[in-house]
C-alpha cells in the first residue's frame, strides 16, 4: 500500500503551506509506484490558484484544438488520397494509422507513469509535428502515408494522456461526466470546422489544411506543459518527492528516485516495462494479418498471390507466439494476466473492440459515399460527417449526470449499444442518393446517442475495479483493444471495398466508358462527380456506391450485434465519492 504525509489546506493556501511545510511534505512511493506517479502526487501537493487556473486553461486549449483537428483533417484524406489516384488506399492507410494507434497507447501511458506527464506531452508534440509536416509536404501516397502513420504516433498520445490526467484529480463518481465534458469544443467545431475546412480546401488547398496544426498544436499543449514542468520543478524545490520507507527502521531513507540513473539503464529499464518487444510482436503479427486485406483486389492482386498467403501466415503465427511470450518471457507484459481474469475489465475491453469494428466498416468509407452520391456543398457534408461527433458529445455529457446521480453504469451500457445497433441497421435502408437526407441523419444521431452512452460507460467501468498506479495501464488496456478493432473495421471496409466496387463499376458502367475511365473513377472520387452531367454514367456510379455500402453495413450491423450480447456479463458497480489521488473539488478550490 501507499503511504502519504497528509497535508492540511483548512488553514492556508497550497502555496503558503508547501513554504512553510516543505522540509517535512514528502510523498511515499510505495510498493509498484513509478517516478511518474510520484510526481503527479507531489505535483499536486503543490498546486496554487495561478497554477489550477493554468491547468484547467491548458487542458481546455489541448481539448479544443483536438476537437479541430479531428473535425477538419477528416475530410481532407479523400481529397489527398484521390489527388494521387489512390483513393481506395484509403483503407490501408486508416488500417496502419489503427494499429499505431493501438500500439501506441501502452507506450504513452508508460512514458506519463516512468518519466511524468509533462515529459510526455513533450513526447507527443514532436511526433505531432513532424507528422503534420510531412503531410503538408509530401509528394506521393508513400510520403502522406508515413506522415500519417507519424501524426498518428502523436494523436495516440494526447489521447489517453488526457484520459490518464482527468483520472489522476477525479473520483469515479465524476470522472465520467470531467471526461465527457473534454469533448465540448465538439459542439462548438461541428458547425466551425465545416466552414474552416471548406474554406481551406476551396482557397489553399488541403496541405495547408494539415501545415496549419503544426503551428497550432505546440501551441495549445504548451501552457499545460508548462505548467506541469513548472509543478514537478517546485516540488523538488520544496522537498515534495518520492521517497522510501525503511521496513526496518520505519524512517524516511533516500528518494527513489529514477532519473538517479544514468539514462541508458533508466532506457532500458523503460524498455522492458513497457514490453518493447512484446508490443513490437503485437503490431507485427496485427499488421501482416490486416493490411494484406487492404491491398488485395480482383485485378492485381489476388488472395492466392504468394505475398499475401505469407503475410497472412505469417500474422497469424506472430499473433499465436504473442500468447506464450506473454505468459511466460516478457517481465511485465502488454496484458498483464490479471487483466483477463478481471471481468470488469476484460468485457468492456472486448465491448469496445467489437464496436469498433461495426463502427468503421461504414465509417471508413462514409465521407466518400456521401461525396460522391449526395450533390451537397463542401459545408453540409462536413456538417453531415460531424453529426455522429455532436451527438456522441452531447448524450456522453448527459450520460455522464446520469452516472453521478444514479451511481450505476451497465444498465447505461447495455442500453447505450442496443440504440447503436438500432441506428447502424436503420443505415442500410437510408443509404441511397434518393433517399431521404432526414432519415440519413437520424440514423447517424441514433448511433451518436448510443455511442456516446456505450463509450462512458465502458471506460469507467474499467478504470473503477483498478488501484490508481494501474489506471493508465487500465485505460490503455481498453482503448487498445478499441484501437484494435478501428484497424480491423478500416481494413475490413477496405477488403470489401476493393473487391466490390471494380467489380460493379465494371458491370455498371460497362458499354458507356472504357476501362480506362471507369479505373479513373475508381481511383478518384474528385473524378467520380464530374460525370453528374452525364446521367446514365453518374447512375451507373451511384448504383455502384451504393451496392457497395449495403454489404458495408450489412456486415457492420452483425458485428454490433456482439457488444450487446457482452454487456449483459458486465458487472455492475457502484460509483462511489473515494477519491482516486486527490479531491476534484479540493483539486479546483483548495
Amino acid at each position: 500500500m501507499n503511504t502519504t504525509t497528509e497535508l492540511n489546506h483548512d488553514h492556508c493556501s497550497s502555496d503558503e503551506y508547501n513554504e512553510k511545510h516543505s522540509a517535512k511534505s514528502v510523498v511515499v512511493a510505495g510498493e509498484g509506484q513509478t517516478e511518474g506517479l510520484a510526481k503527479v502526487e507531489a505535483v499536486q501537493r503543490v498546486w496554487g490558484p495561478k497554477s489550477r487556473i493554468a491547468f484547467w486553461v491548458g487542458i481546455a486549449l489541448i481539448s479544443y484544438v483536438y476537437s479541430l483537428d479531428g473535425e477538419t483533417t477528416y475530410t481532407y484524406q479523400t481529397y489527398a488520397t484521390s489527388s494521387f489516384n489512390q483513393h481506395s488506399l484509403l483503407g490501408a492507410i486508416a488500417t496502419a494509422q489503427a494499429i499505431i494507434l493501438a500500439c501506441m497507447k501502452p507506450v504513452a501511458a508508460k512514458i506519463a507513469d516512468t518519466f511524468g506527464r509533462a515529459e510526455a506531452f513533450t513526447f507527443l508534440v514532436f511526433f505531432y509535428c513532424l507528422g503534420y509536416i510531412l503531410l503538408a509536404s509530401c509528394t506521393d501516397i508513400n510520403t502522406y502515408a508515413a506522415g500519417g502513420i507519424i501524426y498518428y504516433v502523436g494523436y495516440s498520445c494526447l489521447e489517453i494522456l488526457i484520459q490518464i490526467i482527468i483520472g489522476d484529480v477525479t473520483n469515479l463518481r465524476w470522472r465520467s461526466l470531467l471526461s465527457s465534458l473534454y469533448s465540448l469544443p465538439f459542439l462548438v467545431n461541428w458547425a466551425v470546422a465545416s466552414n474552416i475546412s471548406a474554406d481551406v480546401l476551396a482557397q489553399s488547398g488541403w496541405r495547408w489544411g494539415y501545415g496549419m496544426f503544426a503551428i497550432i498544436v505546440p501551441a495549445a499543449v504548451a501552457p499545460i506543459t508548462i505548467t506541469l514542468y513548472w509543478a514537478q520543478h517546485r516540488a523538488k524545490k520544496l522537498g515534495v518527492v518520492a521517497t522510501n520507507i525503511n521496513d526496518a527502521t520505519g524512517e524516511v531513507d533516500a528518494p527513489r528516485i529514477v532519473s538517479n540513473q544514468p539514462f541508458l539503464l533508466k532506457f532500458w529499464n523503460f524498455l522492458i516495462d513497457m514490453d518493447a518487444l512484446g508490443l513490437l510482436i503485437f503490431a507485427a503479427g496485427w499488421a501482416c494479418l490486416l493490411v494484406p486485406l487492404t491491398l488485395v483486389n480482383g485485378a492485381y492482386t489476388t488472395w492466392n498471390s504468394p505475398s499475401i498467403i505469407a503475410m497472412l501466415v505469417c500474422g497469424g503465427v506472430i499473433l499465436i507466439g504473442f500468447v506464450p511470450y506473454e505468459a511466460y518471457v516478457a517481465k511485465i507484459p502488454v496484458f498483464p494476466l490479471a487483466f483477463f481474469k478481471n471481468p470488469t475489465i476484460l468485457f468492456p475491453a472486448f465491448i469496445g473492440f467489437f464496436d469498433f469494428v461495426s463502427f468503421y466498416l461504414q465509417y471508413t468509407y462514409q465521407y466518400s459515399f456521401i461525396f460522391v452520391t449526395r450533390d451537397w456543398s463542401t459545408v453540409d457534408q462536413n456538417y453531415f460527417a460531424y453529426t455522429q461527433t455532436l451527438a456522441l458529445t452531447v448524450f456522453g455529457i448527459l450520460t455522464g449526470f446520469v452516472q453521478a446521480y444514479t451511481r450505476r453504469t451497465k444498465w447505461l451500457l447495455t442500453l447505450g449499444l442496443c440504440i447503436r445497433l438500432l441506428g447502424v441497421g436503420l443505415m442500410i435502408k437510408s443509404r441511397g442518393a434518393h433517399g431521404s437526407t432526414g432519415f440519413l441523419v437520424i440514423c447517424q444521431v441514433l448511433q451518436g446517442l448510443g455511442g456516446g452512452i456505450a463509450a462512458c460507460s465502458s471506460q469507467l467501468l474499467a478504470q473503477g475495479s483498478v488501484r490508481h498506479q494501474d489506471l493508465g495501464t487500465a485505460t490503455a488496456f481498453v482503448l487498445l483493444w478499441a484501437a484494435i478493432g478501428n484497424a480491423v473495421g478500416s481494413a475490413l471496409a477496405a477488403a470489401i471495398w476493393r473487391d466490390y466496387m471494380p467489380k460493379q463499376l465494371s458491370q455498371n458502367l460497362n458499354g458507356l466508358l472504357n476501362s480506362t475511365e471507369i479505373d479513373t473513377i475508381y481511383s478518384s472520387i474528385v473524378t467520380a462527380v464530374t460525370y453528374r452531367s452525364d446521367e446514365a454514367v453518374y447512375n451507373g456510379i451511384i448504383t455502384s456506391y451504393d451496392y457497395t455500402m449495403k454489404i458495408l453495413l450489412i456486415v457492420a450491423t452483425v458485428v454490433a450485434v456482439i457488444p450487446v450480447g457482452l454487456s449483459l456479463f458486465v458487472k455492475d458497480m457502484y460509483l462511489s465519492d473515494k477519491y482516486v489521488v486527490h479531491s476534484f473539488l479540493q483539486f479546483i478550490y483548495s
